[in-house]
């Protein structure tokens, strides 16, 4: 049995990994925009912790190839990301209240 690699499938392999993995580390920059602009908040993604590690799992499995080990290595940083994303969301979203309070507290003296 001769084993002829095919350079189109290898690359087309490559760049679904460089997309997914391009795709996975925007995920702090996602949560920090959507607490931030109101749409969630950092206590309702904390709640929903267990369903966001099994989305993880449920994304690597579709976007890399059929083995545990790569569905790992996809799975596992997008959850540290998303912890990542949690605690700088936490950060900002505090730090936004808190020039809002100070705004409206200034219009109410004036």
């Amino acid at each position: 049995v001769n084993f002829i690699p095919d350079i189109s499938k290898y690359l087309s392999f490559v760049m679904t990994l460089f997309m997914a993995f391009g795709a996975v580390f925007e995920v702090p920059v996602a949560i920090i925009l959507l607490c931030w602009t109101g749409v969630t908040t950092p206590d309702s993604l904390k709640r929903k912790r267990p369903y966001i590690i099994v989305g993880a799992f449920i994304v690597g499995m579709f976007l890399t190839p059929p083995d545990v080990f790569s569905q790992t290595l996809l799975a596992v940083p997008m959850y540290l990301l998303f912890e990542l994303g949690l605690l700088l969301s936490r950060f900002y979203v505090g730090k936004g209240r808190k020039a809002a309070d100070d705004k409206n507290s200034n219009e109410i003296i004036e």
